[in-house]
């Protein structure tokens, strides 16, 4: 009976789509994968030792590069620096003594063979996005911002990155 119990338990989550909230109760509407709450608080973004060792990135993959000091993007199969300011900093004693496990993966929404991108945290739906979290004047009200930072600044209306030392905005 367990084990019948159980495949059914397997089954009907491998068929659940997920969209998350963080920070928050429910997400704002059915085009969104992932949301973050209002809270005074930033994404931190995977902290590599250099884009270039970054194996397999698709278009679209953020990181923040310990080595450079900046926050950079793919675009195009090529690394696009988002930070533009060349005075970063980083303390990577927190994670020098950590091992990484290769095959540590979070995805939200469907993943099929065809849509098989590496990454720490894969957001997989072709229908939904991400919200980035959303902070008024990020340089005014995020107290301690960590390297590899990246919000929405509600204020002026644009992405905001932090280096380690400086923030940079990015308006479309």
């Amino acid at each position: 009976m367990k084990k019948l119990y159980l495949l059914l338990l397997s089954l009907t989550l491998s068929s659940v789509y997920a969209q998350v909230a963080i920070g928050k109760e429910s997400i704002t509407n059915s085009s969104v994968s992932l949301e973050f709450g209002s809270a005074n608080r930033g994404l931190i973004l995977p902290w590599v030792t250099s884009s270039a060792s970054v194996a397999g990135a698709v278009d679209g993959t953020l990181i923040f590069d310990t080595t450079d000091k900046k926050v950079k993007y793919q675009k195009n199969g090529a690394w696009f620096d988002l930070s533009i300011d060349n005075t970063g900093a980083v303390d990577t004693t927190l994670q020098n003594a950590l091992t990484e496990l290769p095959s540590a993966e979070t995805t939200i929404g469907k993943r099929t063979p065809t849509n098989s991108a590496p990454g720490i945290l894969v957001l997989t739906d072709d229908d939904k996005a991400m919200i980035l979290p959303k902070v008024a004047s990020p340089h005014l009200n995020i107290i301690n911002p960590a390297a590899g930072m990246i919000v929405y600044d509600t204020d002026n209306r644009q992405v905001a990155v932090f280096n380690g030392n400086v923030w940079s905005f990015w308006k479309p």
